[in-house]
């Protein structure tokens, strides 16, 4: 379709979820369902039936008629993705959907997304989890308006990632990080956790110097390994070759 020409017959096919919840705070849950239904065109018995299924999917069977901001975010969360699909969209575009949203909340979410992409929906997301971004089968890094790297997450980690990424689990991982930071020769050292990312050029070539500096610092490296980068490994990285800090 023309964007231009044809909005409406886009409009029809797509589906919209805003990083800030946008449903009526004042209305209740099936109420909130009646007017994103009737607004996208979908009225009588599909617009009841494509109710119920939405508080199936969502979980919310039995509170349709509790008011919306009595809801916990993540019941929130479903319940805008429930708006959003209610016409049966082609594709999805959900803005930053789990922000705020607790781990197990989050998690769920996903589910239901994965649940969607494999009904045949093509689902646009924008999110910092980097975790979620793994999932995703095409991905495209966006830094300052630019994107500096785009493929799928293994070609990204594949073709975009200069250098190596070493894993330290140790005893004191705040000094041994600044232990490591002292050293000055590696392009990244980062917390990950209780674990501990050292990224540079031949890291490898360096684990003398490593033990060295920790031992030093009186830190007790339990493990010390060469690992595959993470996604969030190949963002700084990426932004460190395009010249931006990561502020």
């Amino acid at each position: 379709f023309d964007v231009e020409h044809q909005p409406e017959s886009i409009r029809k096919r797509i589906g919209y979820m805003s990083q800030r919840f946008s449903l009526y705070d004042d209305l209740t849950v099936g109420e909130n369902l009646d007017f994103y239904g009737r607004t996208y065109g979908v009225r009588g018995a599909k617009l009841r039936e494509r109710k119920a299924f939405v508080i199936e999917m969502a979980g919310l069977k039995g509170r349709e008629g509790e008011l919306t901001k009595n809801l916990a975010g993540g019941w929130k969360q479903r319940l805008a993705l429930g708006a959003a699909i209610l016409h049966e969209p082609e594709m999805l575009f959900l803005d930053e959907p789990t922000a705020g949203v607790d781990p197990i909340s989050r998690r769920e979410f996903w589910e239901l997304l994965y649940d969607l992409a494999d009904e045949g929906k093509t689902i646009f997301v924008t999110t910092h989890y980097m975790d979620e971004a793994e999932h995703c089968q095409d991905l495209a890094f966006i830094h300052q308006g630019r994107i500096i790297a785009k493929g799928a997450p293994e070609e990204i980690k594949v073709t975009t990632m200069e250098g190596q990424v070493m894993e330290i689990d140790s005893d004191k991982p705040a000094e041994a990080m600044e232990a490591l930071q002292r050293m000055d020769v590696f392009d990244e050292v980062a917390l990950y956790g209780a674990l501990i990312h050292v990224v540079g050029d031949d890291v490898e070539a360096y684990g003398d110097r490593i033990q060295e500096a920790l031992d030093q610092a009186n830190v007790n490296v339990r493990t010390m390994d060469l690992i595959p980068p993470s996604l969030e490994d190949v963002f700084i990285a990426n932004v460190r070759q395009n010249g931006n800090s990561t502020e």
